[in-house]
């Protein structure tokens, strides 16, 4: 059954070339091979400020670029994002982003000091995550904590499950066998749209 796919690309470096934008690449051609409708966001083409406190989270009006996004993310049953480790959690860009998109009003809504009602259900996600360090030292010496960080407190926060996720390490040292297979893997998930 085709399926309504946002591509969240969180990589900060807009500048073609990045393996993380070859893998969005070849999820988005699987995906548009397998006959699903796609929209794409593109955090570092997005124009927003960072929020500063507690009031401009809950209360404040997101900016354009930012509504732009809530309505593919509205949009959407399924959700991929990518994103490069950098210091060992996700570039700042996209946290920056979460933090504008995913809100009371649009993802969340409090019902109390304590509780809230989840407005994402029924979304999917799968987050790949790419990284310098082998992918096995990540997740077992780690533990995987910022990919952990964005599945708990991010995405099932708000609703959206199940989550799925591919860590891809060794990034720059890896065989171009290694880059091919993962590709490929991306242009399957694509087609079957998870």
């Amino acid at each position: 059954m085709p399926r309504r796919i946002v591509i969240i690309q969180g990589h900060p470096d807009p500048a073609a070339g990045r393996y993380g934008h070859a893998l969005a690449s070849a999820y988005e051609e699987g995906a548009r091979d397998g006959g699903h409708e796609l929209r794409i966001i593109d955090v570092a083409g997005l124009d927003f400020p960072l929020l500063r406190s507690e009031a401009e989270f809950n209360d404040g009006n997101p900016p354009d670029a930012i509504k732009a996004a809530q309505e593919d993310i509205a949009w959407a049953n399924h959700l991929i994002v990518f994103y490069p480790l950098w210091l060992g959690t996700m570039p700042a860009l996209l946290k920056g982003f979460l933090e504008q998109a995913i809100r009371p009003g649009f993802a969340i809504e409090y019902t109390s000091r304590y509780a809230w009602r989840k407005l994402l259900k029924g979304r999917s996600a799968r987050i790949v995550v790419t990284m310098g360090m082998p992918a096995l030292i990540y997740r077992w010496f780690y533990g995987a904590h910022s990919l952990r960080s964005l599945e708990r407190n991010i995405l099932k926060f708000c609703g959206i499950g199940p989550i799925r996720e591919s860590v891809i390490g060794s990034v720059g040292v890896e065989s171009p066998r290694h880059r091919r297979k993962w590709l490929a893997r991306m242009s399957k998930y694509g087609r079957r749209g998870v």
